[in-house]
């Protein structure tokens, strides 16, 4: 059975990207956590998925132009949705994870393409090996996912004991730039349901690479996804999947004969035109921050960003 991952934690219950919400997913059985990180003026890593705090918080702005500590910083902001939550750190989420209770957790970073990676992962490495015994209890357990392959290098130089994984819904980008390094490919579910997603299934439990499927809150999909034999799906809802995953546990038969495919012809995200534009939407909006898809072996400058 697929492993559960909170996705931002246990986000359809507590807010976003916050310690309550990690929590609530470790303590609902969750193997692993997934959460974003943006970079403040003052240095510090914030679990946070969009580059501005408008959408999930009481204040506005961009968080590379804002500072975490002082009078206006943004340790002081709370969470729109409740329980109202301060944000969070990645130290803060580290620490969490250090904890002896929680040392089986797995922690997937989603590298937002807005960052400066070098800088980033710098700050990261300072925080990641500042911990006690880190080599052992702690790197082995980091994911790191990237959206460009400009960030495979900088990932490899600053943080070469982390694994790497490939997030997105391209399964061309992933062969082409992401393939030789990389041991887990993070996709969009329906882009794991296409012809070229099955085969890239198949070809991935051939290579001994791993999948995360998501984001998958939907049961039917959930069990779709234990019929593809991904290894990992990443929820929103971690208690829906970690209950339905023991049902099935079960009597697997009885329960995926109540789970229905017909998602495949009436959801508009499961038709290839659909498909097509969010594919090149997302490598559009990528490209604006770090630049055209290509192979680099060597670290380069990313492009200048206003």
């Amino acid at each position: 059975m697929p492993e559960c991952w909170g996705h931002r934690g246990a986000s359809a219950r507590f807010p976003e990207n916050t310690l309550a919400s990690f929590e609530a997913a470790i303590r609902d059985g969750a193997e692993g956590i997934e959460s974003d990180v943006h970079v403040s003026v003052d240095d510090v890593v914030i679990m946070f998925h969009d580059p501005s705090v408008d959408r999930v918080t009481d204040g506005t702005g961009l968080i590379r132009e804002r500072l975490w500590y002082g009078e206006d910083g943004m340790q002081a902001l709370r969470t729109v949705k409740e329980p109202k939550q301060s944000l969070t750190t990645f130290e803060e989420t580290i620490q969490l994870l250090m904890k002896p209770e929680n040392r089986h957790v797995k922690f997937n970073v989603d590298v937002k393409v807005q960052n400066k990676p070098a800088h980033l992962f710098s700050l990261m490495h300072n925080i990641i090996s500042a911990q006690p015994d880190w080599e052992t209890t702690l790197a082995p357990r980091i994911l790191l996912g990237l959206w460009h392959p400009s960030f495979l290098p900088h990932a490899k130089k600053h943080l070469p004991y982390c694994r790497r994984s490939y997030i997105g819904q391209s399964i061309a980008t992933a062969r082409k730039y992401f393939w030789d390094s990389c041991d887990v490919f993070s996709i969009r579910f329906s882009t794991l349901a296409m012809a070229d997603g099955a085969k890239f299934r198949k070809d991935c439990k051939a290579a001994g690479k791993k999948i995360m499927a998501w984001t998958v809150n939907d049961p039917e999909h959930m069990v779709e996804a234990v019929r593809w034999g991904v290894d990992v799906i990443i929820t929103d809802v971690t208690k829906t999947w970690l209950d339905l995953r023991s049902a099935l546990q079960v009597d697997y038969d009885k329960i995926a004969a109540q789970h229905s495919r017909l998602f495949y012809w009436t959801t508009l995200e499961f038709y290839t035109p659909v498909q097509m534009l969010a594919r090149r939407r997302d490598h559009v909006y990528l490209e604006g921050y770090a630049g055209p898809f290509r192979k680099i072996d060597t670290v380069e400058p990313l492009p200048m960003v206003s």
